[in-house]
């Protein structure tokens, strides 16, 4: 059976497509199939997976409106088992053309629904808002993972995220769960690190995942040479933290 994992907090700059791209890409070096949907008008997942958004007719967008069968988005990429649905700035559209339809929360997972459990995993990259995309992604996920930067009013906003999660709960998806929150960017020579990596422990508990992203130069550069950090420089602290997360995250079960 299909696991559906959605990547999200409405703050940027967290790490959130960085996790998504390189969890994506850790689970299917770990024979897992897994397929990666870029659900962000940005389309950082895409470009980060080396996909040129110039060069595709068909995205995310043509697939949600009901334009395209969802077989005829997914692409290849340097990993055979890890396969993309690309993003493009059309999707910034989606809202609009949803507004009328009683239904457009759930357009997303109606469309997934569709690959009947042809991927193991399935990696959802959310926008930096919380937005109808976002709202479709939550709703189509089993799970949420939270990315958490290890900085300055990091915690800030993560209680409305867990507020919005609980309404999803009580209305469009009673059995989402939190995955578990994923400390990144994580400097061992600051004390704000140590300090963001205890107040988070302190509050969330168990919910806060043993794997720490470290900050790290190569995972930087990775995007933008289109690769994951495990195909760029597999034998950097980046690639290994990925590589562990990976692992934690097959555990849970």
């Amino acid at each position: 059976m299909t696991r559906i994992i959605c990547i999200t907090n409405q703050k940027g700059g967290v790490g959130k497509t960085t996790t998504a791209i390189n969890l994506s890409a850790a689970l299917a070096v770990s024979e897992k199939k897994t397929l990666l949907v870029d659900c962000d008008p940005q389309a950082n997942a895409t470009t980060g997976m080396g996909i040129d958004k110039n060069s595709i007719s068909k995205t995310l967008y043509h697939g949600i409106i009901g334009e395209t069968d969802i077989n005829s988005l997914i692409m290849a990429s340097e990993i055979d088992s890890l396969k993309v649905i690309p993003s493009r700035i059309e999707l910034i559209g989606f809202e609009v053309e949803m507004m009328s339809n009683s239904e457009r929360e759930t357009v997303l997972k109606k469309l997934l629904g569709r690959l009947n459990d042809s991927f193991d995993y399935i990696i959802i990259d959310c926008p930096p808002s919380l937005s109808l995309l976002t709202l479709n992604a939550l709703t189509a996920a089993d799970s949420i993972l939270i990315p958490l930067q290890c900085e300055f009013y990091a915690l800030e906003g993560l209680g409305q995220l867990l507020r919005t999660v609980k309404l999803i709960k009580r209305g469009l998806n009673p059995n989402l769960k939190i995955v578990g929150i994923l400390l990144t960017m994580f400097d061992k020579r600051t004390n704000l690190s140590h300090q963001v990596v205890e107040d988070a422990k302190k509050y969330f508990k168990n919910l806060v995942l043993k794997t720490i992203i470290p900050r790290n130069v190569r995972l930087g550069e990775a995007p933008s040479f289109g690769k994951p950090i495990l195909l760029y420089d597999a034998a950097s602290p980046g690639a290994k933290s990925y590589f562990d997360l990976a692992r934690e995250i097959m555990k849970i079960k």
